[in-house]
């Protein structure tokens, strides 16, 4: 290979990296990675130990492992707000048949492998920090290799219009690993129609 070549290529690799760095707003990929994965080895330790733990005893005994997608930058992304004028609430349907209170707060309008997104953003109506926010979702894969109830993104504001949705760290609800808890439905206008292949996978009971 020419050396002309090896430097066309090396500029095109190093803008390519920094490209990543800008929409993931990761200074470092292996930092990135870390964090990520820190997050699940604290959720694990949760599921397997914790007195809260969806799991029951006997569950824990045989529990071993999450499952996860591989961890993918590019579905970290950078999404406008654009607040709801009347904020209203919205009644979710629970797995149980119940409903729960919601505030309908923003959309999230983003792009995500070249396709226009839009999320509704949620606050529990017992939320103090106002900046914070639930993200209940399905995609193509729910039901399929994910949960088929959803999964959740604990989210915060992050500039004054714009907010960051990393699906890295979309999770799973404690419905999916026991049938006894209740858990919110996502809203219909959080139905993506688009695999999301990041993030936590279905829960394998033994």
């Amino acid at each position: 290979m020419k050396a002309n070549n090896i430097l066309i290529i090396g500029v095109l690799a190093v803008i390519g990296l920094a490209v990543v760095y800008t929409m993931t707003g990761t200074e470092n990929p292996e930092v990135y990675v870390e964090k990520v994965e820190k997050e699940r080895d604290r959720q694990f330790k949760f599921i397997k130990f914790n007195i809260d733990s969806p799991l029951s005893e006997i569950q824990k005994k045989d529990f071993r492992e999450l499952d996860f997608f591989l961890i993918d930058p590019k579905y970290k992304v950078r999404a406008k707000m654009i607040p709801l004028e009347e904020k209203k609430m919205i009644e979710l349907p629970m797995t149980d048949g119940t409903v729960e209170k919601y505030l309908k707060h923003s959309f999230a309008e983003f792009e995500l492998n070249g396709k226009p997104q839009k999320l509704l953003l949620l606050q529990s109506v017992k939320e103090m920090d106002k900046r914070n926010f639930f993200l209940a979702f399905a995609d193509e894969t729910s039901g399929k290799e994910t949960y088929g109830g959803g999964r959740y993104i604990n989210i915060r504001q992050d500039g004054k219009n714009s907010i960051t949705i990393d699906f890295n760290m979309a999770y799973n609800p404690y419905c999916a690993y026991n049938p006894d808890f209740a858990c919110p439905l996502p809203p219909k206008e959080n139905i993506m129609l688009i695999p999301i292949p990041v993030g936590e996978k279905d829960y394998k009971k033994e």
